[in-house]
């Protein structure tokens, strides 16, 4: 009962994290700019203003955006059916489409992190990474350690 409550508390750990990646602004950062998945938002007098993310290819953002989002949905869905097989699955079952859930989940933040990273912001000297890309990574792992548990985890006969 103890691990299960583990898996449930790392699987909404994961998803708040997922969330946050996605919808806050700091996936490239200085100390005058700030850049999300959706936009840019640059600081002069300071005061914040939002501008549009130009000079990155459209393409690649918008593939990032929709895996980005597709991983959260992925992972509040593998919840769900997590809950639901718990008391529909007979004992010694395995949660084979809870891990299928998560590991697309794993799959599109992977994709996600991995386009941002080869395509923006290669070539630029000031900035760095902000906590939303590193975000994204470390649920890219909870959620391939996840879909592995998911994978072997069975009920357990009593």
């Amino acid at each position: 009962m103890l691990m299960l409550a583990g898996i449930v508390v790392l699987h909404i750990t994961t998803i708040i994290l997922l969330l946050v990646a996605t919808i806050d602004n700091a996936w490239w950062v200085t100390d005058t700019l700030s850049t999300d998945l959706w936009g840019r938002w640059v600081m002069t007098n300071s005061v914040w203003h939002y501008t549009n993310l130009k000079n990155y290819p459209e393409e690649y953002l918008q593939t990032i955006q929709a895996t980005s989002v597709l991983a959260c949905i992925f992972a509040i869905l593998a919840l769900f059916v997590f809950v639901a097989q718990l008391f529909t699955l007979p004992k010694g079952q395995r949660f084979t489409f809870t891990g299928i859930l998560q590991a697309i989940s794993c799959l599109c933040i992977m994709i996600a992190a991995s386009i941002y990273t080869a395509e923006f912001h290669t070539n630029e000297t000031e900035g760095s990474y902000g906590h939303s890309y590193v975000l994204a990574w470390i649920s890219f792992v909870f959620t391939i350690l996840l879909a592995i548990t998911y994978f072997v985890l069975r009920k357990k006969s009593e």
